[in-house]
């Protein structure tokens, strides 16, 4: 894209930034990469924006939200696509950008998208990272170590899983300046506690996705543990990469105790059979951490989806064990839907990132 062009279809976007910001030409590279994935050395994808300009540029991950079908997968997205077009204004204003595919989707499509699963998460991001530094090496554009993560939604999540990783392990070559995380479901027990209080859910696909993912990525117990029939039976079959989330709804029922096993829903802190899937979700819930990076949090506070009390409690949990409020802060998108809340986000994010590369 050139500079020009994305100028022109942000100042139509909607979204409020500053495009007199967007300073050069925008190459788009799909990218091929290898993760972890259950103890496996796996090819994954994603792709990598890369400004055309002779100046030393950071780099931003943009973690993607909750997908169904393959063909949401950010390698797999047209030329014109939002995304495509969003991703490519931010490399626009001089930051390498880039946005993992995830395990399960572009070429790791036959995998099981291992959703909310943290470490999986989290190293695919990593190791997405890792590659737009070798292609940006590759075709000369010079990078610094400063690193910036964002995300909406399951992206959110993404994101805080892989700022906790960056504060707990030692990661080469970057410096972890600030993440941003917005609309995530981090504390997955609660996500769940959510869900079971509820008669009905207008996204059951979101439950099916994770029961579907803890027990094939995580090899955790069976789907009838978790769903009545024809559910149980059916669910594994419509994560294959051919179906999107409101197409896998059209099969499933919004009805809670319809598509819950109705002892699960009754009995899943209570009985010990239950035990291990409480304590997956905890394990896997990114917030058993002390932020010492920078955290801007956001979410909309009318958020029905994933419920805006979820981030309100990690906020706070993180301030009572010690984070300081300098270094974890929190913006209510006042009236923000799941849907809604994304423009805001993007507003405030071009806005922070501005500041923060000055």
């Amino acid at each position: 894209w050139s500079s020009g062009d994305l100028k022109s279809f942000m100042s139509q976007s909607g979204v409020n930034i500053d495009v007199s910001a967007l300073l050069y030409n925008v190459t788009i590279y799909h990218v091929t990469y290898k993760t972890i994935y259950k103890g496996d050395s796996i090819v994954v994808s994603g792709v990598v924006y890369l400004p055309d300009t002779e100046e030393t540029v950071s780099t931003v991950s943009f973690q993607h939200g909750t997908i169904g079908s393959d063909a949401e997968a950010p390698s797999n997205l047209g030329l014109g696509d939002g995304q495509n077009i969003l991703l490519s204004a931010l490399a626009s204003t001089g930051v390498v950008a880039l946005a993992p595919d995830f395990i399960g989707f572009g070429s790791s499509v036959e995998l099981m998208h291992p959703y909310y699963v943290e470490d999986m998460t989290a190293t695919a991001v990593i190791n997405a990272i890792y590659a737009s530094r070798q292609l940006a090496e590759q075709e000369e554009i010079s990078i610094d170590n400063e690193l910036y993560l964002a995300g909406y939604s399951q992206g959110g999540y993404a994101t805080m899983a892989t700022h906790k990783y960056y504060e707990e392990n030692e990661v080469s070559y970057y410096d972890l300046k600030a993440s941003f995380p917005s609309s995530g479901g981090y504390d997955i027990k609660a996500f769940q506690e959510y869900f079971f209080s509820l008669e009905t859910y207008h996204q059951p696909f979101f439950m099916a996705y994770v029961a579907q993912a803890y027990v094939e990525s995580l090899d955790l117990g069976d789907l009838s543990d978790y769903f009545n029939e024809p559910y149980a039976t059916n669910i594994p079959g419509y994560f294959d990469g051919s179906m999107s989330g409101g197409q896998i709804n059209d099969q499933l029922t919004d009805v809670i105790a319809d598509l819950v096993n109705n002892d699960l829903l009754e009995n899943i802190d209570t009985k010990e059979e239950y035990a291990y899937i409480g304590e997956a979700f905890v394990d896997n819930s990114p917030i058993d951490f002390v932020p010492q990076i920078p955290i801007f949090m956001y979410h909309g506070d009318a958020d029905i989806t994933v419920p805006y009390q979820n981030s309100v409690d990690v906020y706070n949990q993180f301030i009572a064990n010690g984070a300081s409020t300098d270094v974890v802060t929190f913006t209510t998108l006042e009236g923000g839907t799941h849907g809604t809340g994304v423009v805001p986000y993007l507003e405030h994010l071009a806005a922070e990132l501005s500041k923060l590369e000055q």
